[in-house]
């Protein structure tokens, strides 16, 4: 079986920069597990507004940062951010912009509410990360996204951006958490996430309801070559749905020798 040597991880959610949850406490051991077993490794998450850049030691790489993204015909700079866990070996990128992440929570604002342009902001950091990719040229094997605001990374993979040279031939893994959006993507969706051959026609074929809250998650699985539970008993509907469309599927695969059990379903998606 062919080894999936790179692998590259989008995460949402990540400790120490954001407080302990499931999916952040998977996105620094798993990321780490994976390096340790002999594999290499890239990692981005968003800029959240409530991470302490000087405490965490944030710096912007300026010859990442500087690109447009056009989003529902509006400009949106791209700004790239990088810091270290030091006792990991780990470096993290960033993925930051004034109006969807700079003094902004994740999901939903101070009140409870969620951000009505969460949709935009999803966009954006499927974008960001793949542009910045791009510049880094770095070639992943296997791509694992964890969380919603990873879910259109696996449109954009498997169509606007499969023929640039670091995506032709990387598989892409999705892992969805109880938190998910309860709220449906905004009405123009679909014209917002159109891009390249990640059009219309394509969305209107993956037979997905966006006027459905279970958008964000179906999309990523639709468009993935894998799919593994985030965490113990999160989102079993997703579950069942991978299975549904014939997605190779495994249930939560627990905390103990990460690396390992990862890795093998990293190489059996790979070798597919």
């Amino acid at each position: 079986m062919t080894k999936a040597k790179k692998v590259l991880f989008i995460t949402q959610e990540l400790t120490p920069y954001v407080p302990e949850t499931p999916m952040a406490l998977v996105g620094r051991r798993l990321p780490q597990a994976v390096q340790d077993s002999g594999r290499e490794i890239r990692t981005f998450m968003p800029k959240w507004g409530n991470i302490n850049e000087r405490r965490n030691q944030l710096h912007e790489v300026i010859r990442l940062s500087g690109m447009n993204i056009i989003i529902d015909d509006t400009d949106h700079p791209l700004i790239i951010k990088v810091a270290s866990i030091q006792a990991a070996r780990m470096q993290v990128y960033f993925i930051d912009n004034d109006e969807y992440f700079h003094k902004r929570q994740m999901l939903s604002d101070e009140n409870g509410c969620e951000y009505e342009d969460n949709a935009e902001r999803a966009i954006f950091y499927a974008r960001g990360v793949l542009e910045t990719l791009k510049k880094l040229r770095w070639c992943p094997d296997v791509i694992h996204c964890h969380g919603w605001m990873s879910s259109i990374v696996p449109l954009y993979v498997k169509t606007a951006y499969r023929e640039e040279p670091p995506f032709v031939n990387a598989k892409v893994v999705f892992s969805a958490y109880d938190e998910m959006p309860q709220n449906p993507p905004v009405s123009n969706f679909a014209e917002c996430v159109a891009f390249r051959d990640a059009s219309l026609d394509v969305l209107e074929a993956s037979g997905i309801d966006f006027s459905s809250p279970e958008a964000y998650g179906q999309l990523a699985v639709a468009f993935s070559d894998g799919y593994i539970q985030g965490a113990s008993g999160a989102n079993s509907g997703l579950l069942d749905f991978a299975k549904s469309r014939n997605i190779p599927s495994w249930e939560w695969l627990g905390d103990d020798n990460m690396g390992e059990v990862y890795g093998a379903c990293y190489d059996h998606i790979y070798g597919e």
